[in-house]
This record gives C-alpha cells, sequence and structure tokens, in this order.
C-alpha cells in the first residue's frame, strides 16, 4: 500500500526542458520510476541523446521538438502527446534560460528571451495540457521556480521577476482548475549543482557565500528536486496544491547574519 501512495508507474509524464540539468534529472526519475516520459527541447540532436541515455531497460521514453516560446507549437504538442498515449497525468514545466548582467544593460531581445520561455512559454504549455486535464476531470502540474521568486538574486532581474510570476501563476491555476481534479504545484530549486551552474558555484567567493547561506552546507543536485517532483505527481500528495516548494537546503528560511552567539 505504501509503495502504491508514492508510485508515479504508468503515469504519462511531459517535461519541458528536459535535455540537461534539472529537467533532465525529473525526466530520469520518471523513466526509471515506471512512468512514459516525454521530453521536450530546442535541439534535436540534445534531446535524442537524452531520450536513449536515460531510458531504463522496457521503458518508454520520447523526445519530441518544441519551441517553449511558441504558443501554437505548445498546444500541437499537448494534442500530439494525447493523440500517442492517450492522456498526459503529470506535466512538468522546467524550460528557463538566464542571462546576468547589471540590470540597467537589458535590452529589449534579451528581456523577452527570457519572459517568453520562462514564463510566457510556461503558461502556454499549462493551458495547452490543462485543457485536456480538465476533460479528463485529471491531473498534476509542477511548475519548476526559483529561489528567487521568494528574493531576487543581484543581476538576475528579468529570470527572478518571470519566477515570481510563475510562483502566482501556480496559484491561480491551483484555484481555476482544482473544482476539476487538476492540481498545480511548484518546486522552487535553491543553488543546484547542474553542468551549467558549476563553473560559477566553483568561483570561491560564491561557493563561500553559498555555504554560509545553505543550513544543509552542500549544493543540492538535480535527484535533489526530482525526488520531490516525483512526490507531488504521486498520490502521497493529492490534497496539496497550489504550493511552493523550496528545495533549496534552507536558504531561504532566514537571514544569516555573521554572528554564533
Amino acid at each position: 500500500m505504501v509503495e502504491d501512495l508514492f508510485s508515479v508507474k504508468g503515469q504519462v509524464v511531459l517535461v519541458s526542458g528536459a535535455s540537461r540539468g534539472i529537467g533532465r534529472g525529473i525526466a530520469r526519475e520518471f523513466a526509471e520510476r515506471g512512468a512514459t516520459v516525454v521530453i521536450t527541447g530546442r535541439v534535436a540532436e540534445t534531446l535524442e541523446k537524452t531520450a536513449q541515455e536515460i531510458c531504463p531497460p522496457g521503458g518508454v521514453v520520447r523526445a519530441k521538438v518544441c519551441d517553449a516560446a511558441d504558443a501554437k507549437a505548445l498546444q500541437a504538442l499537448a494534442d500530439e502527446v494525447v493523440a500517442e498515449f492517450g492522456r498526459i497525468d503529470t506535466l512538468v514545466n522546467c524550460a528557463g534560460v538566464n542571462k546576468r548582467m547589471r540590470v540597467e544593460q537589458y535590452d529589449e531581445p534579451t528581456y523577452d528571451f527570457i519572459t517568453n520561455i520562462n514564463i510566457r512559454g510556461a503558461f502556454f504549455l499549462s493551458l495547452a495540457v490543462g485543457r485536456h486535464m480538465m476533460q479528463a476531470r485529471s491531473g498534476n502540474q509542477i511548475n519548476i521556480d526559483s529561489i528567487n521568486s521568494n528574493r531576487p538574486l543581484r543581476r538576475v532581474a528579468p529570470y527572478a521577476m518571470s519566477k515570481a510570476a510563475m510562483s502566482q501563476m501556480t496559484r491561480s491555476l491551483a484555484m481555476e482548475w482544482g473544482p476539476y481534479g487538476v492540481r498545480v504545484n511548484a518546486v522552487a530549486p535553491g543553488f543546484i549543482a547542474t553542468d551549467l551552474a558549476k563553473p560559477l558555484l566553483s568561483n570561491p567567493a560564491i561557493n563561500e557565500w553559498r555555504e554560509k547561506n545553505t543550513p544543509l552546507g552542500r549544493a543540492g543536485t538535480p535527484e535533489d528536486i526530482a525526488h520531490v517532483t516525483v512526490f507531488l505527481a504521486s498520490k502521497a500528495a493529492g490534497y496539496i496544491t497550489g504550493q511552493v516548494l523550496y528545495v533549496d537546503g534552507g536558504t531561504t528560511c532566514g537571514l544569516f547574519w555573521p554572528l554564533d552567539v
């Protein structure tokens, strides 16, 4: 009974931005737990390689190229997955981009690049999948948020703004779709040691600051985020909706000033 409560076996799961990093870790976790997984990204070669690498023996992982900033393509993607597999049980909105610079240096194309993928694309993919879930009166959506939605880091203003919007999107969709049996939650990662983040985290000044501001002391892993995401997709989380769960080793739990007594 416990195994069934936490199981995602047999689910059809769509994960955007799954060719690397956190998205890849989430897709792998679902696949290894017996879900049918569809992964999306912008580069076909990278996506196909990821699908082959994370698919367990006897498992099903499909790669479908899709531009997360194209609302029509997102609707077509959702329709195609439902046509092929009959339903979508869980959507994981993980596609995201960032460019670090001083706030006054952002130009319009860079702002649009970040927000079109991080929030506009996430919103329209949620709607595309949500329409099918509402009709089925069942479903689960999980948005990959960020600690920046709690309080922004410097030099990432549009990224932080997009993630704050995602928190509110999560709550808004949960309110509107709850009566249809659709749950919507978010997972907000802290400092996660992905391939893209490792150069930043290897900076001695950044790493020292992170260690002092993370009660658990270590950087997170994609698996840390994947485990929580799978939990939210399981029956064990059946009465959880509209929540943003910070998986950050305690970084957002307080202000850490340099006093021990």
